[in-house]
C-alpha cells in the first residue's frame, strides 16, 4: 500500500513538473535590445517606432524542437510542434501581428516571439502550424504582408 502511494506521487509530481514547463518562463516587458548574427548588426524598433508598422516580403516556416524536445525562442518560451508563433529581425518582442499570404488570401494573427529569419530576402519565419492555416507548408516559402496590431503582453500591452 505505502508502495502504491509512493508511485502515485512520484506520477503526479512529474506530471506536474511537465505541465509547469509547458507553460514557459513569465517575459515582461520587451525586447529591444540591439544583436549580431553571422557579422550583422540587427537594431529592434522600440514600442513606439513599431505601432502601425506594416511590411511585404517572403515568409518560411521553421522548426526548432527536435522529437519531443522543445526548442526555445529568444523570449526564452518554449517552442513545442504545436506552437503557433513567428521570428522577425527588428520588430519588438513579445507582439502580435497580423500575417496575410498574399498568394492565396489566407490571414492569421500570430505572436512574435524570436528573432529571425537570418536569411537574406526573407522577412518572417513562422511555425508549422502557422504555415499550414496560411497554406504554404508544402512550399516553404510565401509572399506575405505583416500588419503590427499591438506590442508587449499583459500591462506591457500598447494598441
Amino acid at each position: 500500500m505505502r508502495r502504491l502511494i509512493h508511485i502515485q506521487s512520484v506520477a503526479v509530481l512529474t506530471l506536474a513538473g511537465f505541465c509547469v514547463g509547458c507553460i514557459g518562463p513569465a517575459y515582461q516587458g520587451y525586447k529591444t535590445k540591439p544583436y549580431a548574427i553571422r557579422g550583422v548588426r540587427y537594431y529592434p524598433m522600440s514600442p513606439q517606432e513599431a505601432l502601425g508598422h506594416r511590411e511585404t516580403g517572403v515568409a518560411s516556416h521553421y522548426s526548432e524542437h527536435f522529437l519531443f524536445f522543445p526548442g526555445k525562442t529568444a523570449t526564452g518560451e518554449k517552442l513545442w510542434p504545436w506552437t503557433r508563433a513567428a521570428a522577425h529581425k527588428t520588430l519588438p518582442i513579445p507582439c502580435m501581428i497580423r500575417v496575410i499570404n498574399l498568394e492565396n488570401g489566407r490571414s492569421t494573427k500570430v505572436r512574435v516571439n524570436d528573432r529571425g529569419p537570418f536569411v537574406r530576402g526573407r522577412v518572417l519565419d513562422v511555425t508549422t502550424p502557422v504555415a499550414k492555416e496560411l497554406g504554404f507548408h508544402h512550399q516553404g516559402l510565401t509572399k506575405v504582408g505583416i500588419q503590427l496590431l499591438s506590442v508587449g503582453d499583459g500591462r506591457y500591452r500598447i494598441r
